[in-house]
């Protein structure tokens, strides 16, 4: 079975015949007033009959061929043999439509000698060579099919299948448009598309209008008439660090940061300046409430006078503007208000507290570092102060001021003694050389050593051994030096507590911040906002952009729906 396509635009155009022509007209097919706007370019086939009109509406590989100026359609032209060939030689016919002419007359029997005969012989039977309904029809009629019962019926290769008439139907022949009727249609055509782009630009001016230019017009005119003007006053600041007293002489202070390393501290600050807190103080000591909820301004920016602190905290972060500039370490604040001064005053006032809150990021960590210091020194200091008291309570208990000077004076007894005794000996070994001893001066000489020798040990024991009521001199002299040892390490770590607290007291000088204003609060003579034109055109803008990408979406769902 051969492939078949789906014809498109098959349905001819059918107009309405006017009235006949005028017989005073010069040109019976010019048409009337109308200009089809093409110029001399001529898109219309030739009226060569009605066959011809038709195949010039369903002819999907070549148009078909005019008729020659003059001839008339159908084959009762009035013209001899010679003269209607020579006009089908002035036609304007292709190669093409000649070789369809000569298949066309060969299927039909026709013996022709040209090509133009055989269009000649043709159209005097009443066929258009050009319609390829009529190749089609021919084809059906001249190969029929046996129909058969037990199969349905199938066509033949290089044949159409054969639709049965259908006897009910009885359809009126078409009306074919002439060539003016082609232009008048073709005309309406063109107007019809104008008038419907006429509408769909208004319709997309009238929407342009309702969502963008109407708004815009409604916030050009707040801006200009409405607006209550706003004066902004501007200062600039920074966080810096305090320079360490005097030098330090540790390497690790070639890396420590330089008095403007403090990042932390003008985030810490610019945060803080953007919270509830610093709205609420403000609202305090200035009356920040207050100010915007005057009938002087505008009902768009006015506080209602029973505002929550969530509303005025919105109106707060619109007309305190604060930005932090890390490549410079400034922070830069812009304060708006109705009144220059009162902009001016609430300028100065937000400077005060973002001192007094620098003050408090580093008041914890000097305190801690304070804190530890001085307990250190506290506790160094009474443990030397009990080391010393225990030394003075020795000193008391044994009625000694200095053990190592009693026990000199101790020794140099002991040493006069033995020396003594000494003598003491010489003496009595000197008596007894002799063969008969003095006994009296013997006895004399040896009681005197036996003395010597109780009191030298009398005065060991005393350096040794002590007594039930007394210690001895080598106890209280070990415990004396033991409370003086531990006086004198008491004193040491006394004198590096002391250091410690001192350098505590330098870092924690260091860790200070202070707050340096670069550009210092001025109340201005004109207001800053609104600005008319710029607002504007931002609203402009948006709006458009608005509009823009509600239509895209729009445009975007309704072809997917429609596909």
């Amino acid at each position: 079975m051969p492939p078949s396509a789906t014809r498109f635009r098959v349905r001819k155009i059918v107009v309405p015949s006017k009235a006949a022509t005028p017989a005073g007209q010069d040109m019976p097919f010019a048409p009337a007033p109308e200009d089809d706007g093409f110029g001399d370019l001529n898109l219309v086939a030739g009226a060569g009959g009605g066959d011809a009109a038709a195949a010039s509406a369903t002819a999907t590989v070549e148009p078909p061929a005019a008729s020659a100026p003059g001839a008339e359609a159908g084959p009762k032209a009035a013209l001899d043999p010679a003269a209607e060939l020579e006009a089908v030689r002035r036609e304007p016919l292709t190669a093409r439509n000649l070789r369809t002419a000569r298949r066309v007359a060969l299927a039909h029997g026709i013996e022709a000698g040209s090509d133009h005969e055989a269009v000649m012989l043709l159209r005097r039977k009443g066929i258009d060579p050009f319609v390829r309904t009529s190749i089609r029809d021919l084809m059906r009629e001249e190969l029929p099919l046996p129909p058969r019962p037990d199969l349905p019926a199938r066509v033949a290769p290089g044949q159409m299948p054969k639709k049965a008439p259908d006897p009910d139907r009885n359809l009126p022949a078409p009306n074919v448009a002439s060539e003016a009727e082609r232009v008048r249609a073709i005309m309406a055509m063109q107007r019809d598309i104008v008038r419907r782009r006429q509408r769909n630009f208004m319709l997309l001016l009238a929407r342009l209008a309702f969502f963008v230019f109407f708004p815009t017009f409604l916030a050009g005119a707040y801006y200009a008439k409405y607006a209550t003007p706003l004066f902004s006053t501007v200062s600039s600041f920074q966080v810096q660090q305090a320079d360490p007293m005097g030098g330090l002489s540790s390497i690790g202070s070639m890396f420590r940061g330089t008095q403007f390393a403090t990042s932390k501290d003008d985030i810490a600050v610019q945060a803080y300046l953007q919270s509830r807190d610093a709205m609420q103080k403000l609202d305090e000591t200035l009356g920040f409430k207050k100010h915007f909820s005057q009938p002087s301004i505008d009902p768009l920016q006015r506080l209602a006078p029973d505002a929550t602190d969530e509303d005025a905290y919105k109106l707060y972060r619109r007309n305190v503007k604060i930005a932090y500039d890390p490549t410079e370490g400034l922070i830069k604040m812009e304060v708006l208000a109705a009144d220059p001064q009162v902009s001016e005053a609430f300028s100065r006032q937000l400077i005060s507290l973002a001192e007094d809150q620098v003050n408090r990021l580093t008041e914890r960590v000097r305190e801690d570092q304070m804190k530890g210091a001085r307990a250190s020194y506290q506790d160094a200091e009474a443990k030397m102060q009990a080391a010393q008291q225990k030394v003075l309570d020795l000193q008391k208990k044994q009625g000694i001021l200095d053990p190592k000077v009693e026990t000199q004076i101790i020794m140099t007894e002991v040493a006069e003694l033995e020396k003594t005794i000494r003598v003491k000996q010489l003496e009595l070994d000197q008596l007894n050389s002799n063969p008969k001893p003095n006994k009296a001066r013997v006895d004399g000489v040896t009681g005197d050593i036996a003395r010597l020798n109780a009191q030298l040990g009398d005065l060991r024991r005393q350096m040794t051994e002590g007594s039930a009521s007394e210690e001895s001199m080598a106890q209280v002299t070990g415990e004396l030096r033991f409370a003086e040892t531990e006086l004198q390490t008491r004193q040491q770590m006394l004198a590096a507590a002391l250091q410690q607290v001192e350098t505590a007291r330098i870092e924690a000088n260091r860790q200070v911040r202070y707050l340096a204003t670069s550009v210092a609060p001025v109340a201005e003579d004109m207001p800053a906002y609104p600005r008319v034109f710029e607002d504007t055109a931002l609203a402009f803008l948006i709006f458009a952009g608005i509009y823009l990408m509600l239509s895209l979406t729009a445009s975007i769902l309704r072809e997917q729906v429609t596909s």
